[in-house]
């Protein structure tokens, strides 16, 4: 663990993109499982329980594969990096989403 803390900076490198393909896999598994839910469940709650599914499962198995022993600080990080996957899962995507909705907007006005 001290290795890690010394390294932040590489570590840091890791987790950014680390987040991105997490927030994409969250981002397909929500709206697979909304055409499912057929509106029953809300998406915002749908996509706060799969970013969370997924970033623990992510977690558990890079400490599997790594042979890392968990421990309960670990565990709360992988939870805080959830909620950060959620986030940008259901606000960047709405948000490029809305950016090309404009774009698409100022070409036919042209």
């Amino acid at each position: 663990m001290e290795a890690i803390i010394q390294n932040i900076p590489a570590v840091i490198s890791v987790i950014l993109p680390l987040v991105l393909v997490l927030m994409v896999v969250t981002n397909i598994i929500v709206e697979v499982l909304k055409g499912l839910t057929w509106g029953k469940l809300p998406t915002n709650l749908l996509a706060f329980i799969i970013a969370m599914a997924v970033t623990l499962l992510a977690f558990f198995a890079m400490c599997q594969i790594a042979g890392v022993p968990v421990t309960w600080y670990m565990v709360v990080g992988a939870i805080v990096l959830g909620f950060f996957v959620c986030f940008a899962a259901m606000y960047g995507f709405d948000k490029l989403k809305q950016t090309m909705e404009q774009i698409n907007s100022i070409k036919r006005n042209r």
